[in-house]
């Protein structure tokens, strides 16, 4: 079933919408979602991931191997792309040198034999909403780089697409403008409640700016969610990992099970011991005796003493790094744990390749491979005073701790409690 969206009035749906190239590559992978109307959806991942390839089916520039796509209640697998009621923005701004601002806003309303007078009107009208109605006679090679992707947004808009695509248009701006822009994108889509279809690898800016997130990784979708349930709740080692700045810390653990009721995440030199009224959220761990899995904890969740008596557990470790950033510091501490490495790890990508042939029925199961790296990162207040050597307590918030299985593809438990 597809992904529902949350705003009712689908205005987008994708139905197990896959691309397979003639040499046998399949970039997307049977893709379920839906975009209500007015919904700004971002679609994240890595480089190889299917974003763009996701957004070029909808924007017709694909064909669609196999699947359907529907913009509102129409198929759209077989409309060309000019009557798809689509209007889509570049990484490149991609503008015509030739033509003044004035005339690149109002060409695709030329192309559409629209009269002069009202190409003129909606070409003041998109350009006093972009803040570039003072540009209008000037020239491309005039404007900023944050100008020239305004420019390309009202070529876009100014048919008044059913569906804004967006194809990581802020890439080749600095960091600065890039922030800046992302806001104003943000509070454009809002105030003309336009649906958005956004393509980014940029983590920040899919948190940042969307209703929902989609999250790719070979081709494959792993989590729909809105920003905060992806953080809060990733439903695999993947999204657990990407998704947040440092990222979710991550270790194999083997979990025992005791007589009175505890569960313990054995780390190797060290225990998480999780109390019978914290499991309620996770009855498959009692279960598991023995079984390996992959922990992972927030650097928001680790402090450096408790600060409440209630779910909190303990860990001792060294002090391996600590990263100044004025607001807050990055402190890395050696627990002698075994680190899991999602970079260096085949369990997700084994995933991958299970998910597509469980269709078949050959699933094998994936084995993780570890990093060998037993550092926590803990995020905290800018002046801790510790120095590389210096041995700390930890103290972990077990409302945070979650649980995956070792290959990488959903959650073994949900977080232990939600966090509140």
């Amino acid at each position: 079933m597809p992904q529902q969206s949350r705003n009712g009035g689908v205005a987008l749906g994708l139905h197990n919408v896959t691309k397979v190239y003639p040499d046998g590559t399949c970039a997307v992978d049977r893709l379920n979602l839906e975009v209500a109307r007015g919904e700004l959806v971002v679609l994240v991942g890595p480089s190889g991931s299917g974003k763009t390839t996701a957004l070029r089916m909808i924007a017709g520039l694909e064909e669609i191997t196999y699947g359907d796509m529907r913009i509102g209640h129409r198929l759209a697998n077989d409309i060309p792309p000019h009557d798809r009621s689509v209007g889509m923005v570049f990484q490149s701004s991609a503008l015509y040198p030739h033509m003044t601002v004035g005339e690149n806003l109002g060409f695709p309303l030329h192309l559409a034999r629209v009269p002069h007078d009202t190409i003129a009107e909606r070409v003041g009208e998109v350009a006093e909403m972009l803040r570039i109605h003072g540009h209008l006679d000037r020239y491309p090679r005039h404007l900023s780089g944050g100008e020239r992707q305004r420019v390309a947004m009202g070529r876009a808009l100014i048919r008044e697409p059913a569906v804004f695509l967006l194809d990581e248009p802020l890439s080749n701006l600095d960091a600065g403008l890039r922030t800046a822009m992302r806001t104003e994108i943000t509070s454009l889509q809002r105030r003309i409640g336009v649906t958005t279809v956004y393509v980014t690898h940029d983590q920040a800016e899919a948190l940042t700016m969307a209703d929902r997130v989609a999250v790719l990784r070979a081709g494959v979708l792993q989590q729909v969610g809105t920003p905060q349930e992806l953080f809060d709740r990733p439903e695999t080692v993947f999204v657990a990992a990407f998704v947040g700045t440092p990222s979710m810390n991550l270790f194999e653990a083997v979990v025992r099970n005791h007589r009175d009721g505890r569960v313990e995440l054995d780390l190797g030199p060290q225990q998480l011991s999780l109390a019978d009224d914290l499991l309620h959220h996770a009855a498959p761990l009692r279960g598991a005796e023995g079984k390996t899995v992959i922990v992972g904890l927030r650097p928001e969740g680790v402090w450096l003493e408790a600060r409440r008596q209630q779910n909190v557990g303990r860990l001792q470790g060294r002090v391996t790094g600590v990263e100044f950033h004025g607001h807050e510091s990055l402190l890395h501490i050696d627990i002698g744990a075994r680190g899991f490495d999602i970079s260096s790890s085949r369990a997700v990508t084994e995933a991958v390749d299970e998910a597509r042939s469980d269709r078949n029925g050959h699933a094998s199961p994936a084995r993780p491979r570890s990093a060998g790296n037993g550092e926590i990162v803990a995020r905290l207040p800018p002046t801790t005073g510790l120095r590389p050597g210096m041995h700390v307590p930890l103290a972990i918030d077990l409302r945070r701790v979650h649980v995956f299985d070792t290959d990488g593809r959903r959650r073994f438990s949900a977080q232990v409690i939600p966090v509140g």
